[in-house]
């Protein structure tokens, strides 16, 4: 037993992440694919499973059969239970398992906590991982209560708040996966409390444990004290304010995009009211931030509104959060950058803050490789899918391939249609887009953070632009 243990014990912290999460998935892979999980009790074709359950981990929200059809009461609670472990992580759920039978978390499990969360500083990771806890229970459970409310007149009292709970836990986690049919939230899409709720659980899963824990502490300290909330405010850290601000701007941007873009689209919203065209179009823009819920049918949208939702589903949500993408403050740091450049300045500056040149390095980084993938994915998808039933257009796969990498979870309407060479495209960027290109190369090569042969050599000028 020990020499089988011994390899395990020999793994960093990001080798133990990226093998949790491939372990989770197949053991969910195999419980889906059994009898006992579909409506019709036959088995469920492997790399169905299998793309059912990289989705659901990686909450993603992209389907290769009906959620709502297709698994039976057991299979949409084992889908359910995959979006829960992969929306808060299961490093989260290992750590709570040992607090809850009295283990001492090691520091090596402190390490593999704060990797996985990409924290900066390791002080505190067990307190931060049951604040996650306490918080995301809270949160879906709000979020179930109001949910249920608009569900149990419409499907009784029982299956209303089961509805309630998955619809919750799967906003919250941005996962996108819904059961109650094939077109989503499509006919809910006037429903204002339906929308609302699942826009602000969205949002709430979407900007960051560390933001609320950040704001939460200065608040209580503010109390305490009886100081103004400015000082909550001026009190943030950069790191909360720049998420904040992000989220907000690209929300409302987004939202009046969509509205003009989509305002006279008979097949999307051009015949709903004015009200309901302003919370539809708010609604696409909070769910490409990584949710993948959909209110107007997205293969209907104009090539503009395609193009501009591929761009938000990239940048996704925020660090150490439920969502995916390159991240709001990665985008804000590429941005300011720019913005530096432009006004002739060597160091990035924002909210009387210096930002790190490693910083912009990380940054640039990620975005280099989620747009590498993206490119390789796309491309070997319009070779798997020459000849499946439906004619695909480049700008539906690149759709389909973004929204699996960011996890999104949004489709054009071919998912269903994809060939089995196809749908392993999709798990493999599912699966690095949930726990980063960066992480999962570093885990490949087993590269150390601290390399003791670190060289400098002189500076050279190039041409650049």
């Amino acid at each position: 037993m020990s020499k089988f243990l011994h390899p395990l014990r020999q793994l960093d912290s990001s080798q133990i992440i990226t093998l949790g999460f491939l372990t989770v998935i197949l053991f969910g892979a195999v419980i889906l694919s059994l009898p006992i999980c579909s409506a019709d009790f036959t088995f469920t074709p492997f790399v169905d499973s299998l793309f059912t359950a990289t989705s659901a981990v990686c909450i993603t929200g992209l389907t290769a059969v009906s959620t709502a059809y297709h698994w039976n009461i057991l299979g949409k609670l084992i889908i359910l239970m995959l979006i829960q472990i992969g929306g808060i992580g299961f490093m989260s759920m290992v750590t709570m398992l040992f607090i809850a039978v009295g283990k001492k978390i090691t520091l090596k499990e402190r390490i593999v906590i704060q990797e996985s969360f990409n924290l900066s500083q390791r002080h505190g990771l067990v307190s931060f991982t049951i604040y996650i806890f306490k918080f995301s229970f809270v949160a879906e459970l709000i979020g179930a209560f109001f949910l249920s409310l608009r569900f149990i007149p419409q499907y009784g009292f029982v299956r209303g708040i089961f509805y309630g709970i998955f619809h919750s836990v799967s906003a919250f986690c941005n996962a996108g996966f819904d059961i109650l049919g094939d077109n989503s939230l499509i006919p809910f899409s006037g429903d204002i409390i339906v929308n609302i709720t699942v826009m602000c659980l969205i949002v709430v899963g979407g900007l960051g444990f560390p933001v609320y824990s950040d704001f939460t502490t200065h608040l209580k300290f503010a109390k305490e004290h009886k100081l103004h909330i400015n000082y909550v405010v001026k009190k943030l850290r950069l790191h909360s304010k720049i998420a904040l601000i992000t989220t907000a701007v690209l929300i409302v941007f987004g939202g009046l995009f969509f509205f003009i873009a989509e305002y006279f689209n008979p097949y999307t919203i051009g015949n709903f009211s004015f009200f309901h065209k302003i919370l539809a179009s708010l609604f696409q823009s909070v769910t490409l931030r990584t949710a993948g819920f959909d209110s107007m049918g997205q293969g209907n949208m104009t090539y503009a509104s395609k193009v501009i939702s591929i761009v938000l589903m990239y940048i996704g949500g925020s660090p150490a959060s439920t969502a995916g993408g390159v991240k709001t403050v990665t985008s804000a740091i590429l941005f300011l950058a720019v913005w530096a450049v432009i006004r002739g300045r060597e160091s990035i500056n924002v909210f009387h803050k210096n930002i790190p040149f490693y910083t912009l390095q990380k940054a640039l980084a990620v975005v280099m490789m989620m747009v590498t993938i993206t490119i390789g994915a796309s491309v070997i998808m319009t070779w798997t899918e020459a000849h499946t039933p439906i004619h695909m257009e480049y700008l539906d796969i690149l759709f389909e391939v973004v929204s699996a990498q960011c996890t999104v979870g949004l489709t054009t309407g071919i998912t269903h249609f994809l060939s089995n060479g196809g749908k392993i495209v999709l798990v493999l960027c599912m699966y690095m887009g949930r726990l980063g290109p960066i992480s999962v190369a570093i885990a490949l090569t087993k590269n150390k953070k601290h390399n003791k042969n670190n060289i400098h050599f002189p500076e050279d000028k190039l041409l650049v632009g």
